[in-house]
């Protein structure tokens, strides 16, 4: 049994539920998915590995991890302004139904929608009007999390992938070497330098003990997958940022 501390990096088992309803939003249960109707075939329903103090959970929950103890189950209440914040008003817009119509697409309310790279939820349809509310589906309101802490994690080589993961690279598309407190990492394929750099940081400011990071590519790339490849390419082109999705 260990105490959680800011800079650990922590395994975890859990659910989040809206506070108001009971309803979940997200789990690494793949049983509790399917009986909430959320389940998602192409998503992994395993323990998460997150850095506490790292903005790798919501606030809310981040905060009250610290100090609590391996190998039990939590129950935390986490309030909208530490989870997905207060609704902005700003974000709730009148859009014409015509812009609707010439995608052809027929608004309603609950609707999924993306305007100009920007999801959003369509709350009412009145004639030519159809409001839809760009704010976080969950913002707004409380939420509870149930949460088994499994272990704090030591290993270097685990820190590693597991700050892979929430930056969108699979640990199993490159290859990773440690030793000494050195981690080099080998791409399938040569990656952008601007890539290279800000995994570089981003791996130095969460793994405190990480000494370097260094970057090699593949010697013979005849075999590589395209798996390997879209991989490294997603990465490039969307950046290397925390993701939130699954991780509570």
């Amino acid at each position: 049994m260990e105490i959680i501390k800011e800079n650990d990096f922590v395994e975890l088992d859990y659910t989040g539920r809206a506070a108001d309803n009971g309803e979940v939003f997200d789990t690494t249960s793949a049983e509790i998915a399917r009986q909430a109707g959320i389940f998602d075939e192409r998503m992994a329903y395993e323990a998460a590995i997150v850095c506490i103090g790292k903005k790798h959970l919501l606030a809310g929950l981040d905060r009250q991890l610290v100090g609590k103890e391996t190998g039990k189950d939590y129950t935390f209440k986490v309030t909208a302004d530490e989870g997905f914040g207060r609704k902005n008003g700003k974000l709730i817009q009148l859009v014409s139904t015509a812009k609707f119509r010439q995608q052809n697409m027929t608004p309603f309310p609950g609707m999924q929608v993306n305007i100009d790279g920007i999801v959003g939820t369509v709350k009412t349809v009145t004639g030519g009007r159809t409001i839809v509310d760009f704010n976080h589906p969950l913002s707004g309101r409380d939420l509870e999390y149930s949460v088994f802490v499994k272990r704090i994690v030591a290993d270097l080589s685990e820190k590693v992938k597991a700050v892979l993961r929430l930056v969108g690279i699979s640990p199993n598309s490159v290859g990773i070497s440690v030793s000494e407190g050195n981690v080099s990492i080998e791409f399938p394929q040569e990656a952008p330098e601007e890539l290279k750099k800000d995994l570089g940081e981003k791996l130095k400011s969460t793994i405190t003990e990480l000494k370097s990071v260094s970057f090699t590519v593949k010697a013979a790339a005849k075999d590589e997958s395209k798996e390997q490849k879209a991989d490294v390419a997603a990465a490039a082109a969307n950046g290397v940022e925390t993701q939130q999705q699954r991780v509570p």
